[in-house]
């Protein structure tokens, strides 16, 4: 039987994806009130600017006191779509000090206080749900945190920026360089004027902490994930992934150490097998491949960015909470208990694919060969052109560890045959 009292939610932030979110509630009024069990009532909208218009939304449910809305005491759920760290944290923990539960798509502020936030929800014994935080419409979250709750997840491989997979699909495709494949994506609206957070990799690197902590049983702060941009990736590196049968895919890595005592996030450019799932993702796209002990490898698909796709993961996390207000339960919570080890860059082992302009003279190659060997870094293969007393050497390594991979360049940079290391990059998806 339905309750009719509706449940009121307040929505925090009006913009692309709030606007979405406010619609949805309104034109599937009905079948939300059908899964959740009782209505759902859109009860306050705090913004920033109230004299905007705002299509659909009833202008008396306009505040610019987001403060005085989350502590009505009658809210029982807050939905915070405005992002950043403040007000955003506090608002959030007086939603929880006043009864509500909250459904964030905040990922710069899960990856930073994920724990603290968790720890306040669970003190006040409401829910903190983020399905909406990492991959856009794709349900990576809860597949992880619950449908693999049985399992032991190994490593999580993914794509989870639809602005530089979209420039580096370009550069592929095209071979445009860095700069034209990102004017392109500004101007269809994929990238913003100031594309920093994408291009260098911030946002990427929110998101593998939350998904590394998920997926770990594990404290993964955003402190903790290595990042590295691309905006160095050069038209010359595709012609390289090119002759070696890869492409290049700006990626969030979590992996679990070989003996199970550690973990790493990370997040920079990486040539893959075009054999690899991952390497067939165009455009704007995202996709997670999960590999676990019991399930195997599994791929999520979909888009992962926009005001609709994300409203739709808001929207799920929305019904979820609704439903476990009206049961008196709360879903899960944090789940860190394993506190695994997390291991610095130097530590990750991987392979590499390293581009050296050298002296075109005898002996070069042996020289080059000689560092590698002094430094444990076994060589895979090695290829060399040459021309008017300079040359080009592509050197491509056997797995290494990142320590031991720098100590060789250093190295390298030091033989006055080597004129400068033109390109350094990491070979995953093996």
């Amino acid at each position: 039987m339905m309750r009719t009292r509706p449940l009121k939610v307040a929505l925090l932030g009006c913009g692309v994806v709030g606007s979405e979110v406010a619609r949805i509630m309104t034109t599937h009024a009905d079948d939300l009130a059908a899964r959740i069990g009782a209505p759902v009532e859109l009860a306050g909208v705090a913004v920033r600017r109230p004299d905007r218009v705002r299509e659909g939304i009833d202008p008396a449910l306009v505040t610019t006191d987001a403060t005085a809305l989350v502590k009505r005491g009658d809210i029982d759920v807050v939905v915070e779509v405005i992002g950043g760290i403040e007000p955003a944290r506090t608002l959030i923990t007086t939603a929880f000090e006043h009864g509500a539960s909250v459904v964030s798509a905040n990922k710069a502020l899960l990856a930073q206080d994920g724990a603290a936030l968790h720890a306040a929800a669970g003190q006040h014994g409401k829910d903190l749900y983020y399905e909406a935080a990492v991959a856009g419409a794709i349900p990576l979250i809860r597949p992880l945190r619950e449908s693999l709750a049985g399992d032991k997840v190994n490593r999580v491989l993914g794509i989870v920026n639809g602005t530089t997979n979209f420039i580096l699909d370009k550069m592929d495709s095209t071979g445009a360089g860095y700069q034209e494949a990102l004017d392109e994506a500004t101007a269809l609206g994929y990238a913003e004027a100031d594309p920093t957070a994408d291009v260098e990799g911030f946002d990427a690197a929110a998101k593998a902490a939350i998904l590394a902590g998920i997926a770990f049983h594990t404290r993964v702060r955003l402190d903790d994930v290595y990042r590295e941009g691309m905006t160095e990736v050069t038209a010359a590196d595709f012609r390289s992934a090119k002759e070696m049968g890869c492409t290049i895919k700006l990626l969030a890595i979590c992996e679990r150490s070989a003996d199970g005592a550690s973990v790493t996030a990370r997040v920079h450019p990486a040539m893959i097998p075009l054999t690899h799932p991952l390497a067939s993702v165009r455009g704007a796209y995202n996709a997670v491949f999960v590999e676990s002990d019991a399930a195997g490898q599994l791929m999520f698909y979909g888009p992962g960015a926009g005001g609709s796709p994300t409203a739709s993961a808001v929207l799920g996390d929305l019904v979820a909470v609704c439903r476990n207000r009206l049961n008196g339960t709360t879903g899960p919570g944090e789940s860190a208990y394993a506190d695994l080890t997390v291991s610095p860059m130097g530590d990750v082992v991987t392979r590499y694919h390293i581009s050296l302009d050298v002296a075109d003279k005898p002996g070069v190659l042996a020289q080059v060969a000689t560092v590698f060997a002094e430094h444990g870094v076994s060589i895979d293969t090695v290829r060399q052109q040459g021309k008017d007393g300079e040359a080009s050497l592509v050197v491509v390594t056997h797995r290494a560890s990142d320590a031991s991979l720098s100590g060789t360049v250093e190295a390298l940079r030091k033989l006055d045959t080597v004129r400068g290391v033109a390109s350094i990059m990491r070979v995953e998806g093996e």
